[in-house]
């Protein structure tokens, strides 16, 4: 690791973004307030240029960075949406990059990374054999690698988005926040014990991919099994810096079942209008998982990402979804 964060990087990052990208919405619904029993506010990271609140990072990234380590490229590995940040900021700045992708990752996503200028290259099952690959294949170009979790550069721009929540609504009694690697919790929990010390950062993973958490919970990064059908998610192992930062800030860090997190995926775009892929959609199923926890609270819910893939889609508005409409309606 570079340096360890600090939130005077995280307001350094927000200068750095100035120009880049705008303040984005948060809203809040009253027919999503009437289901969950709670005033929810949804951050929508969702409306960010590739879709994702990733892109702040791969930009403080790209800005803090000389000329000649630009021009060297960067290389990583990614299931999506940091894939799509670093090939978003290295268009902005000109310079080359690579991402490793699993090959189950979305055909959609892949499109993208390419579309933006990028190389994928697609290799293994999972984050592990794509890390792997990209670390050789960073050896043998001599690219810059660049970590999806480790990289400090990629936290301070992602703490941004807590900046925003918190200097908007500092009465917040929650910030619910999903998890793959960390680094928007991890951030989260620095920015508010800055802004907001009342108010809890509490992170939610699915429990099909559950190595953050166990890590967390463990005190010590492990590997777990991944098995989440959520990509942005799909991390099967912890990240020290992330870990850093959440082990001393977190409130608490929830799992809940990918069938809960499609189940809220389809609660946003009927009651929220909202189309978020479904690690988008896991804050707010924390959030519906634990009703009576959070009744009468104000909470954020951080939308991460609108990247759904086609199939996503389609299932929005299938029988499941149809059902969660009408019974939600009732309720």
């Amino acid at each position: 690791m570079e340096h360890e964060l600090t939130y005077a990087d995280v307001l350094a990052a927000r200068d750095l973004l100035t120009g880049h990208l705008p303040v984005t919405p948060m809203w809040s619904y009253p027919a999503l307030d009437a289901v969950t029993g709670a005033t929810v506010h949804v951050k929508h990271e969702n409306v960010q240029p590739v879709g994702a609140f990733k892109v702040r990072g791969g930009l403080t990234l790209l800005a803090a960075m000389a000329p000649a380590q630009r021009a060297r490229g960067l290389m990583t590995y990614s299931t999506g949406n940091h894939a799509l940040s670093l090939a978003y900021a290295c268009a902005v700045f000109g310079a080359p990059c690579s991402v490793v992708m699993p090959a189950t990752a979305s055909a959609e996503k892949v499109r993208a990374v390419r579309a933006l200028g990028a190389t994928a290259v697609l290799h293994g099952a999972d984050m592990a054999s794509a890390q792997e690959r990209a670390e050789q294949l960073a050896a043998e170009g001599g690219r810059h690698l660049v970590s999806p979790g480790d990289t400090p550069a990629l936290l301070a721009g992602v703490g941004t988005t807590y900046l925003e929540v918190l200097e908007a609504r500092p009465d917040l009694d929650a910030v619910v926040v999903p998890v793959g690697s960390g680094t928007g919790a991890a951030a989260a929990c620095l920015v508010a014990a800055q802004l907001a010390p009342a108010c809890r950062v509490i992170a939610v993973q699915s429990s099909a991919a559950p190595a953050a958490h166990d890590s967390w919970r463990g005190g010590a990064c492990v590997r777990r099994p991944n098995r989440t059908a959520v990509d942005g998610l799909a991390t099967g192992r912890g990240f020290t810096l992330p870990q850093q930062l959440m082990r001393a800030g977190l409130a608490d860090f929830r799992l809940v079942s990918d069938a809960e997190i499609f189940a809220a995926q389809r609660l946003l775009a009927s009651h929220a209008h909202t189309l978020a892929e479904g690690a988008g959609a896991a804050a707010l199923a924390a959030v519906l998982a634990d009703r009576d926890g959070f009744a009468g609270q104000r909470v954020a819910v951080v939308c991460t990402g609108g990247n759904a893939s086609a199939a996503e889609i389609a299932a929005l508005g299938g029988p499941a979804g149809r059902a969660l409409v009408t019974s939600s309606s009732c309720g």
